[in-house]
């Protein structure tokens, strides 16, 4: 894995995108390691009952693949500070979703290189259906 510099990131600049998409058989092993058993994520006739035309793809799972986003593009040395997400809108097993990113501010404090991001995962219509924002510190070259 490349390591980015404090140097190299320049605001409004783009995180690489990571795409994924999410299988029933994936939103089985989420529930699996993280104890969400909710019916709307594996039950589709339960879903219908809500008013969905299928099962969901768990909130906490897209914010783990906006974790990941961030932590492929710091790198081993980079840390992330600070992650604060919305649910907007759903995501469906089989959707290919883009998680994306950019930044918006860079600044020193207290001896930290910091970078805010906006960071978001965007539906196949291009919604931005988990938005939210991140701080991340990077190292200096």
């Amino acid at each position: 894995m490349a390591q980015i510099h404090y140097g190299d990131v320049t605001e409004g600049s783009d995180i690489p995108t990571l795409e994924k998409t999410p299988t029933t058989r994936t939103l089985v092993q989420w529930a699996g390691a993280s104890g969400d058993f909710f019916e709307l994520h594996y039950d589709k006739e339960f879903a219908k009952s809500m008013g969905f035309p299928n099962v969901l793809v768990h909130g906490r799972l897209e914010a783990a693949y906006l974790t990941q986003l961030l932590t492929d593009w710091i790198g081993p040395k980079g840390e992330l500070k600070k992650i604060s997400l919305q649910y907007r809108g759903n995501a469906f097993p089989g959707e290919k979703l883009l998680c994306k990113g950019k930044v918006t501010k860079k600044y020193v404090k207290d001896g930290q290189n910091l970078v805010e991001v906006e960071i978001w995962v965007e539906n196949p219509a291009g919604q931005r259906i988990t938005p939210g924002t991140a701080v991340v510190a990077l190292p200096s070259k």
